[in-house]
């Protein structure tokens, strides 16, 4: 049952664009399941997200990455799951951050040209969902359908 839990989707530089399309595309499939969601990022990352759901349609909550993460801290929120999406170590930063601060069990979405290098080098607890996706989301979003709901 997951009416009630929390999602976190955590965005990592929007340079790759399979990232925004992808965080949408989870934030909806988490929604259907019951989760409340929240995604969290940089502040051109969440412009990105909201740019292209301007009616808040599939994101209904965001947040800026650095104040979740004080917040996370401070004990005052946090989630049953979460998802860091990376194609840079930048990304990997922020999710091997909410995986030390955070009780949500970790999903770590790794894609771009070296997608596979960048996993290998995750050195935290996370399932990993990796594919050397950039411009096409299909095979990023095979595989998170294959583990995700």
């Amino acid at each position: 049952m997951t009416e009630g839990k929390k999602a976190l989707l955590v965005m990592g530089c929007p340079e790759v664009p399979v990232q925004t399309s992808m965080v949408i595309y989870l934030a909806h499939k988490l929604d259907k399941a019951g989760y409340d969601v929240t995604v969290a990022g940089t502040d051109a990352a969440v412009k990105l997200v909201k740019t292209a759901d301007p009616e808040n349609h599939y994101i209904k909550k965001t947040a800026d990455v650095d104040q979740l993460i004080g917040e996370i801290v401070e004990q005052k929120i946090d989630f049953d799951i979460s998802f860091a999406f990376m194609h840079s170590d930048a990304g990997m930063t922020y999710g091997a951050t909410f995986s030390a601060i955070s009780k949500a069990r970790p999903y770590a979405i790794v894609f771009g040209k070296n997608a596979e290098a960048l996993a290998a080098s995750i050195d935290y607890p996370a399932e990993k969902i990796v594919a050397k996706a950039t411009h096409n989301p299909n095979p990023l979003k095979n595989k998170i359908d294959k583990v995700v709901l």
